[in-house]
């Protein structure tokens, strides 16, 4: 087969798998109170494998074996893609596929001594997950409200803070920085399960869905360990999973009195009677309530979400969780979120700029790249520097951002000449400077030039509230 039939294939598989999925989105919508049936075969569908096949090799993970030992790459050479997929939809149709247990990878948390753990599942457990992910997502995501940003399609981080900045810039002045206990770890399945039945009438696709979170974990020490709750991070279904389950938190605050769905009078109507409204935003497991009201009726909610978060298994960190006012500012997805007086005026806007906590991260990161070993050459060391700094100050760009750039860029210049020192030993700066930097100051090696963090130009994030569009149009 050439690379023609190959693509055309392809988008013939993309495209009835988005027709299926807008189906899908449409009905959900249509009917709040709707079970899916009959949703299995879709899982088996050969056009769903062979998207899934697709996420799952162009993700960044392909080249991580799970338990057996296999990557993307193996199973394109030794098994090729089209009987790899065949035998599992076999598999599938035949109900004989198990889910084997994932192979846990403890990384560190970002600016943190603390780890967490990874669950690495096999290729085949990753594309039936992918699957699953490409059925179930247009029904869930009907319900999903607007203040949920994380692990979306078409939302991203940069969302939900243009949307905390927004409101924070109006009367909702007493933020609720909210801190899960463990989050994914500690996920009620018995509770998980419940609001995916409340969708899902297929007792195929449950009992699939049921038999990936009991799959166990086998440890970095080679042992077996059973998951009794939560949903490994690392797994492709599992953020899909988490959102169900938080997302008992935003049907909560949608519908509390004071909340989104409270219109314009009655949210001056509890105003003028003293009492507080409220607007949840969330990212995943991160979270913050803002209080249009006082820093008592900020504390009074504590109970209250512990209690909601209590209905899936899961805690409210008393230590970690803050009640601050936006004049002190909190720390949100990386940011600083806090109203300052604007330079020259008396007026106060709310500003976002990178937290130092992802200062130190960043920073963390290039001085471990500069301790390389130094017989390697320059553009070694200076590709994978450009690749975290351009990752970060895309991140931070939307911001007031042009500090903290211009002290990344004073930081790591300093970095890079410190390993360039280390590499020769006895020779002074001019010398340094003619063979790195041909005479100037900024390092490269030959066509790899240090990218420069205090080049980046910053710019304005702008909320986009409910206009975020849906990913599945209403006609194809």
């Amino acid at each position: 087969m050439n690379t023609s039939d190959l693509s055309s294939g392809s988008l013939r598989a993309e495209r009835r798998v988005l027709e299926i999925q807008t189906k899908l989105h449409r009905w959900a919508n249509d009917d709040p109170q709707r079970r899916f049936d009959d949703l299995y075969n879709l899982v088996c569908d050969p056009a769903f494998l062979a998207m899934a096949w697709e996420r799952v090799a162009g993700n960044k993970g392909a080249r991580s074996a799970g338990v057996d030992g296999m990557t993307v790459s193996f199973v394109r050479e030794r098994i090729g893609e089209a009987q790899f997929l065949a035998e599992l939809r076999e598999q599938l149709k035949s109900r004989s596929f198990r889910p084997v247990p994932v192979k846990e990878r403890m990384i560190p948390k970002p600016g943190s001594r603390k780890r967490r753990r990874l669950g690495i599942p096999t290729v085949a457990d990753r594309v039936v997950q992918a699957s699953l992910k490409l059925v179930l997502e247009p029904i869930f995501e009907a319900d999903f409200a607007p203040c949920s940003y994380g692990f979306r399609p078409n939302r991203r981080a940069h969302d939900a803070m243009a949307e905390t900045c927004f409101l924070a810039s109006k009367t909702y002045e007493w933020v609720l920085e909210g801190d899960i206990t463990a989050c994914f770890d500690e996920i009620s399945h018995s509770a998980l399960m419940d609001r995916v039945r409340a969708r899902i009438g297929d007792k195929r696709v449950l009992a699939l869905v049921k038999a990936f979170l009991k799959a166990g974990i086998l440890t970095e020490v080679g042992t077996s360990k059973e998951t009794v709750t939560g949903t490994p991070q690392g797994g492709i279904l599992s953020p899909l999973l988490s959102n169900v389950a938080l997302s008992v938190l935003d049907e909560h605050f949608v519908k509390a009195p004071g909340g989104p769905q409270s219109t314009t009078k009655q949210r001056w109507t509890r105003r003028q009677k003293g009492l507080p409204n409220y607007r949840l935003i969330r990212y995943a497991d991160d979270f913050v309530i803002l209080v249009s009201g006082t820093r008592a009726h900020a504390e009074a909610l504590l109970p209250e979400v512990a209690e909601v978060l209590s209905t899936v298994g899961l805690r409210l960190s008393e230590e970690k969780t803050l009640i601050t006012h936006i004049d002190e500012g909190l720390d949100f997805l990386g940011w600083r979120i806090q109203r300052h007086q604007k330079r020259g005026t008396d007026r106060q806007y709310v500003y976002n700029y990178p937290a130092k906590k992802a200062l130190r991260s960043i920073k963390a990161k290039t001085k471990a790249l500069c301790r390389m070993n130094v017989s390697l050459p320059l553009a070694v060391l200076l590709h994978k520097l450009n690749q975290e700094l351009r990752g970060w100050t895309a991140y931070f760009r939307p911001g007031v951002s042009a500090r903290a750039f211009q002290y990344l860029r004073m930081i790591v210049w300093r970095q890079v000449f410190g390993w360039l020192r280390r590499k020769h030993l006895g020779t002074g700066w001019k010398e340094l400077r003619r063979r790195y930097c041909d005479g100037g100051w900024w390092p490269h090696d030959g066509e790899v030039v240090l990218f420069n963090p205090g080049s980046v130009v910053t710019t304005r994030y702008r909320p986009r509230g409910t206009t975020i569009p849906s990913p599945w149009p209403s006609t194809i």
